[in-house]
């Protein structure tokens, strides 16, 4: 009796270990993936090579840079009349062709209501920007898979509506940079055939920026293999200011290869300094500006990167059309 009844015990014993053993490593696997889900990755830390180009590094990269796009006002009702993705037709199959597609978010993505559709020209509201959150999709659908989001709107809608902009631009796989709020989000760089290219911003429109440009292209120049600033900066509907040049000509100094501007909203004059090129500005992308002839042009630039590292450019004159479209001249 005595022998039956540690039997049993010792049975019991063994049942109760063992569903211990299998609760705890239910616990472990469970409290394993909520880290692994929720674990903060920051931007620069997800490798691009998996995104941009294939591994033949025999062949040049081609990146093509674009200027301001903004997705409200006139822009939001005729792409809700005939779809978001229309507003590319004209100009996706030489998206489509590029290693990368870098241009210049001017504006936050967010969950919020417009308030400049269906604003006058000149009321205060014309000037806010917020895009539907589908524009995120939209763009990685047309290649555009880097965008730079150092400008004077991507504030618009305050700090919250930044904080949608990059859950959304993450949720679809384009990467940003140009920060202004987050010092890990101020620069970007992908590797792309193997080699790494970097993305610094200058934005004029905010403290600190020609410190805050020289300090990231310090960091990177040595680290990368071609390292381009992209600007937002300049004198609206003008020619490139001497302020501009000055820049310019500063960056190219502390180590940049290119440099690609933006916000003017009309094409600059192009210059090559110390053998680097410099774009002034690419004028509008996509945009409602049809007042004049110079806010309905553009310029898409090819900046074709060899293996030895040498940059050739080709231009691409765009047309923005007055039903919100945008195509090659």
């Amino acid at each position: 009796m005595k022998a039956r009844l540690l039997l049993a015990s010792g049975v019991l014993l063994l049942v109760l270990s063992g569903f211990l053993f299998f609760l705890f490593r239910a616990k472990f696997r469970e409290q394993s993936f909520m880290e692994m889900k929720f674990f903060p990755i920051k931007n620069e830390e997800i490798s691009s090579q998996e995104v941009f180009g294939d591994t033949d590094i025999q062949s040049p990269i081609r990146l093509l840079f674009a200027g301001d796009m903004m997705f409200d006002r006139y822009i939001r009702t005729q792409s809700d009349r005939m779809g978001k993705e229309a507003i590319f037709d004209g100009i996706r199959a030489q998206l489509s062709s590029a290693d990368l597609v870098v241009a210049n978010l001017e504006g936050p993505i967010t969950s919020s209501e417009s308030e400049s559709a269906g604003s006058a020209i000149g009321e205060a509201r014309n000037y806010v920007f917020t895009f539907n959150s589908k524009w995120a999709d939209v763009l990685a659908h047309a290649n555009i898979h880097l965008v730079n989001i150092g400008n004077n709107h991507i504030l618009n809608f305050g700090e919250s509506g930044l904080v949608e902009t990059r859950q959304f631009l993450r949720d679809a796989g384009v990467k940003f940079f140009g920060d202004p709020t987050d010092d890990s989000f101020r620069s970007y760089d992908a590797i792309i055939r193997g080699k790494r290219i970097g993305f610094v911003n200058y934005n004029q429109f905010y403290a600190d920026a020609e410190s805050r440009a020289l300090s990231d292209i310090d960091r990177l120049h040595s680290a990368v293999d071609i390292l381009v600033v992209y600007t937002h900066w300049g004198a609206e509907y003008a020619p490139a200011t001497d302020e501009e040049k000055r820049l310019a000509h500063l960056f190219v100094d502390r180590g940049a290869d290119m440099i690609i501007g933006s916000h003017p909203h009309v094409v600059q004059e192009r210059e090559v300094y110390r053998g680097k090129t410099i774009y002034y500005s690419l004028g509008n992308f996509i945009f409602d500006q049809y007042f004049s002839s110079e806010t309905m042009r553009g310029l898409l630039v090819e900046a074709s990167i060899a293996p030895d590292n040498s940059i050739s450019f080709r231009e691409f004159p765009l047309r923005l059309s007055s039903d919100g479209r945008t195509s090659i001249e």
